[in-house]
């Protein structure tokens, strides 16, 4: 028997579930979906990772691992991994609110969901960070939303060991690719802090802002990396005039193009975001050329225009009866007047 244990020193179970439906997009490596678990009784997420594609069997369950270790309220957990001839898997809880991306893509953010959500994922990055590792991977859709709206970070695949302060990882995403890639390896954790940064810069321009401009490089990788490295790629400017100047100056200091411009930590980066103090509420739209804000205030609705021709219209609205604001109701008005109006009123 002593001997039996030493030649089968581990135990193998079996584990089963049926695909749902494929969701996400596929990875590099990966394939996800909705399964269920045989065992739990329950809708479960699956990630189904090709061994093939993985340099050693050393890898197989490296980023199991990396969730394993960071267990934290603001990281996904992971429930457990397992293996057949072809794939590793990595069962993890299915979340029906799905990820800030798919929230992202809906509709625009509120600056105080925008500090809300920032918050706690810097919450779970300063974890990962303090078990000395980077992620690699932070963007809107590897950040998931709990039942309760609370932000988790995923998908550790590119996630790696810091030693002495530094990791390497060769793999990437150009569009959330930060200037040091351009001379490359090793990095260290101010590489989760700009992609931080441009995730909270989608937060506050709106996906479509940042698509627009990616798309403007027509794939041209050499005027991109160049705007990369001066920093006018996202654009500064374009931020809409509900959000505060000091998240944008959150948002600016966590892309500069010198990583040691950036915060030090992800807790540095949450204690700048917890002085935000104004315009936390208005829903902002923009529909061709004009803008639009609304939000509520005690029984009243109070929305603001700005048309395409630079004329300004401001309602309140309660019990059905809408009134013009004549004092915010102007033929043109500047960034700067539009800033203060949203200020004043939120």
């Amino acid at each position: 028997m002593e001997l039996n244990k030493m030649l089968k020193p581990h135990k193998r179970a079996e584990v089963e579930w049926h695909e749902i439906r494929e969701i996400g997009q596929e990875g590099k490596n990966s394939t996800t979906y909705v399964v269920e678990d045989v065992q739990l009784g329950a809708e479960i997420v699956m990630k189904r990772i090709a061994k093939a594609k993985l340099d050693s069997a050393a890898e197989y369950f490296d980023e199991a691992k990396a969730l394993y270790a960071t267990a934290h309220q603001n990281v996904v957990p992971v429930l457990y991994s397992c293996e057949d001839d072809e794939y590793v898997y990595i069962a993890l809880p299915f979340y029906e609110g799905g990820s800030l991306g798919s929230l992202m893509a809906s509709r625009n953010l509120t600056v105080r969901e925008i500090v809300r959500i920032s918050c706690q994922l810097l919450s779970g990055l300063h974890n990962i960070h303090s078990k000395g590792l980077i992620h690699f991977d932070i963007k809107p859709d590897n950040i998931l939303l709990s039942e309760r709206g609370e932000a988790l970070i995923s998908d550790f695949g590119l996630a790696k060991q810091m030693y002495a302060g530094e990791a390497w990882q060769d793999q990437f995403y150009m569009p959330i690719a930060p200037p040091e890639r351009v001379v490359g390896p090793p990095f260290n954790l101010q590489h989760d802090i700009y992609q931080f940064g441009l995730t909270l810069y989608r937060m506050c321009c709106g996906e479509a802002s940042v698509r627009e401009q990616f798309d403007a490089f027509g794939g041209d990788r050499k005027a991109f990396v160049g705007a990369l490295e001066k920093g006018t790629y996202p654009s500064r400017s374009l931020f809409p005039e509900h959000i505060p100047n000091r998240l944008k100056s959150v948002v600016i200091q966590c892309l500069k193009p010198d990583p040691n411009d950036r915060f030090l930590s992800a807790l540095a980066v949450a204690n700048e975001l917890a002085k935000v103090d104004s315009c936390f509420d208005w829903m902002y739209e923009a529909v061709g050329d004009e803008k639009h804000w609304k939000r509520h205030d005690n029984g009243t609705v109070k929305s603001f225009t700005v048309r395409g021709d630079g004329s300004t219209e401001f309602l309140t609205t309660k019990n059905g009866r809408s009134r013009r604001k004549t004092a915010h109701c102007k033929a043109t008005m500047t960034p700067t007047k539009i800033r203060g109006v949203l200020k004043s009123e939120g």
